[in-house]
């Protein structure tokens, strides 16, 4: 069977940035277990698969080492296929069913995806002691959100200079830690780490603004933010606020076209 594969570096406007993610479209599923194994023979933070579901599409993420309910690179990656290579220029908004529900995404005119996406509804909780070891910095609040712990550091620089504990960050029971404070030059500013996921620090993580949006938001007294990822790879994200929903706006560069052979 031979598959098309795309790769496609999410969350910025230039290669080798943002967050890379394969895109595979597919006319029915596979086996999981197939499906699996592709993720992981790409090692990149998110594969996604699609296939057509009448005006829809069904959409679904892997990592190297399980299936994820949401992914936020992923989906723009896909949307940025859809639009810009096979042949969707012309629809106003693509919808995407996913473990999450539905999620719409349309593309600007300036070339900005914007996704729609579930707000997380967050609750503040004691910092787990391995929260400290693992991370070395006394966090000021922590919340627990849909499935990821919220840290709150001091500042931007706080959270650059941060050299994880991996191992220790594997002992939490979360899908992964998000750690965030004010920005520099944007409204907050965030790394993420899902080492329980395969994936010790993703570069750009547009699932996780779910959590952020609703946080600074409510912090700052603005619905409409400004975001850096702060991984070695970097991306700029913008989000706003519409109650239960949160939209997260990205650009996209495509990087990789080819063939997988199964």
């Amino acid at each position: 069977m031979e598959l098309i594969i795309y790769q496609v570096d999410a969350f910025t406007d230039q290669l080798f940035k943002g967050n890379p993610a394969a895109v595979v479209p597919l006319e029915e599923w596979l086996p999981d277990e197939q499906l699996q194994a592709i993720a992981l023979e790409n090692n990149l933070s998110e594969t996604a698969f699609f296939r057509p579901n009448g005006r829809d599409y069904d959409l679904r993420w892997f990592t190297p080492a399980k299936e994820v309910k949401l992914c936020g690179h992923a989906t723009l990656a896909t949307a940025h296929i859809l639009t810009k290579h096979l042949n969707q220029q012309n629809s106003a908004q693509l919808t995407f069913q996913t473990l999450s529900g539905p999620l719409m995404v349309r593309c600007n005119k300036k070339g900005w995806y914007i996704m729609n996406f579930p707000a997380d509804h967050i609750y503040l909780t004691p910092p787990p002691r391995q929260i400290r070891e693992a991370l070395d910095v006394k966090p000021i609040e922590t919340y627990k959100g849909r499935e990821d712990l919220l840290v709150i550091l001091a500042n931007q620089d706080a959270v650059v200079a941060l050299r994880p504990d991996f191992r220790r960050l594997e002992e939490l029971e979360y899908r992964g830690i998000i750690v965030t404070a004010p920005g520099k030059d944007t409204d907050f500013a965030s790394r993420c780490f899902y080492p329980n996921y395969g994936v010790n620090e993703d570069p750009v993580t547009g699932s996780a603004h779910t959590s952020l949006a609703p946080y600074w938001a409510g912090r700052l007294g603005k619905n409409e933010l400004s975001a850096l990822q702060c991984s070695p790879r970097s991306g700029y994200l913008r989000c706003r606020v519409l109650n239960e929903r949160v939209e997260i706006s990205g650009q996209a560069v495509t990087y990789l076209e080819g063939k997988i052979h199964i």
